[in-house]
């Protein structure tokens, strides 16, 4: 298992994001046909829609989702670093997302400047969720201790992409 834990230390979003952990379910993430492999490009307008997701874990399981990019707003000073794109809870093991509860609702990737990594993390729950509040901004959120303060513990899968700001088409006259 250690192979697929690899790109996660060199994309530096073990350390910068999560800490180290063995992943455990496999979950497998589409924007349209294009499926998000540690690393792989995206385009944003490729990802203004939330991604199909699935994964495989417990029936029994409940599972939390987060998206986050810890470039915000800029890859050389992430001053709101991580800025949070989603979070979902109560997710029942083998299905996806949208059989949970979302807590904060979905935004695409919107890159200002740089190439900006989003990251899909995910956490199986100890049982249900009671209310879980919505971040206070999107800014400056950690996915630590969010995690911490629900209790979840280590992460038992994640995957991330990378993405930039797409040039404006220009009209030609």
């Amino acid at each position: 298992m250690a192979a697929s834990v690899d790109p996660l230390v060199v994309g530096r979003v073990i350390g910068e994001v999560v800490d180290m952990f063995v992943p455990s379910v496999n979950m497998s993430v589409y924007y349209g046909t294009k499926h998000v492999t540690n690393g792989c490009d995206i385009k944003p307008s490729l990802a203004v829609n939330p991604p199909k997701l699935t994964l495989t874990g417990k029936k029994e399981s409940l599972y939390t989702l987060i998206m986050t990019d810890p470039d915000a707003p800029s890859p050389s000073e992430p001053s709101l670093r991580e800025w949070v794109h989603w979070i979902v809870v109560d997710i029942p093991g083998g299905t996806n997302p949208f059989r949970g509860k979302e807590i904060l609702a979905y935004t695409g990737p919107k890159p200002p400047v740089g190439i900006h990594r989003y990251i899909f993390v995910l956490f199986e729950q100890k049982g249900p969720m009671g209310p879980v509040e919505e971040p206070e901004s999107r800014g400056n959120f950690s996915t630590r201790n969010f995690a911490k303060d629900l209790d979840l513990g280590l992460p038992v899968a994640t995957t991330y992409f990378n993405a930039q700001k797409e040039p404006a088409s220009r009209r030609r006259t």
